[in-house]
């Protein structure tokens, strides 16, 4: 696979696949067809849509595969081909992001069902902030709680990697990148490197997201177990489904159905989304000692020109720096890396 091959990126959300095909080589990466398919649960095929939808576009099949995977566990820290191996902690990887890797993993399934002889590359969104130094990725628990893989991962990595790619040798010391959509995140980039970030063990945590808090106070949930008769899958339901945009406004995540309702709880959604986005970008300038790009990525980063301007608003203090919006590239990432790999 040396020379440009065909790739297949898989992109899978909790409820969707996102999926591009890609000619790639060493220097280049160019998309051929893009699409979604929507329902990824159940006994639901996705895959088997793809396969019929290249089909019939006269598409050629991939010579390799690639899969976003959000979480890869405290064992795997790189993306890497799938084998046994690797299946074995995925279904350990389960635990730290219920949400997403268990569709993740039937997906893989499926892919090697439909390319058997094909090779299957795991991309990870945690692999980006594998360079976290230790005061940063240290959660302030027991040590025992910590050896068992308790830390600061970090996620959003695949769109991190992709905004620094296209920076490229242009790319300052000191970089915020802020990945605003329906889920939400920041990253201090030093030097190319992630050195902070804000999610945390899942890719709950953070910032105020869809549908989704960000960090919530631990007495909340304790609050919610001992006063209102909350189980685990309860709360998992709150802090995955119910909260966030959705939960502040009594009914949507999307920031622009906010935009046009006009009541005072889209109102208020909307400024607590810029409030705490402005606080946890403070925070990566912290991190990083200062600030020389804030870049704006993500559906709301890209294509929310109110939500920006509210947040930068709030940072005037700050001094003077640099900002872009740069599209994030995702799958093109996984193609690239996939591409890569099975090398």
């Amino acid at each position: 696979m040396n020379g440009p091959r065909t790739i297949l990126a898989l992109n899978a959300g909790s409820s969707s696949l996102k999926y591009g095909l890609y000619r790639v080589d060493a220097d280049t990466c160019e998309e051929r067809f893009a699409a979604k398919v929507e329902g990824t649960g159940g006994d639901a095929d996705p895959v088997a849509t793809i396969v019929e939808a290249l089909r019939q576009r006269s598409l050629p099949m991939p010579d390799a595969v690639g899969h976003r995977i959000v979480h890869g566990g405290p064992n795997v820290r790189e993306h890497a081909r799938i084998d046994a191996a690797l299946m074995t902690h995925l279904d350990e990887a389960k635990a730290f992001a219920p949400l997403h890797v268990p569709v993740a993993v039937k997906i893989v399934a499926q892919a090697k069902d439909a390319f058997p002889q094909v090779p299957q590359v795991a991309c990870f969104d945690t692999a980006f902030h594998a360079t976290l130094p230790l005061v940063a990725k240290t959660l302030p628990l027991p040590a025992d709680l910590r050896a068992g893989g308790i830390e600061r991962y970090g996620f959003h990595g695949l769109s991190y990697e992709s905004i620094v790619r296209q920076l490229g040798n242009a790319i300052p010391e000191r970089v915020v990148i802020a990945h605003l959509g329906n889920g939400a995140s920041l990253c201090a980039v030093h030097a190319g490197k992630s050195v902070d970030t804000t999610m945390g063990l899942t890719p709950t945590g953070g910032i105020v997201m869809g549908t989704r808090p960000g960090d919530l106070d631990p007495g909340v949930l304790l609050y919610l177990l001992r006063e209102r008769g909350y189980d685990a899958a309860r709360l998992e339901v709150l802090v995955d489904r119910e909260s966030g945009l959705k939960g502040l406004s009594d009914g949507t995540s999307d920031m622009r159905k906010l935009h046009e309702m006009g009541s005072d709880a889209s109102r208020l959604a909307q400024d607590v989304f810029v409030h705490v986005a402005r606080k946890h970008v403070a925070s990566m300038v912290a991190s990083l000692g200062g600030i020389d790009l804030l870049v704006f990525t993500g559906g709301i980063g890209e294509n929310d020109a109110a939500t920006r301007e509210a947040i930068l608003e709030g940072l005037r203090w700050m001094g003077s720096f640099a900002v872009r919006v740069i599209p994030t590239q995702e799958d093109e990432q996984i193609a690239r890396h996939t591409w890569r790999i099975a090398s």
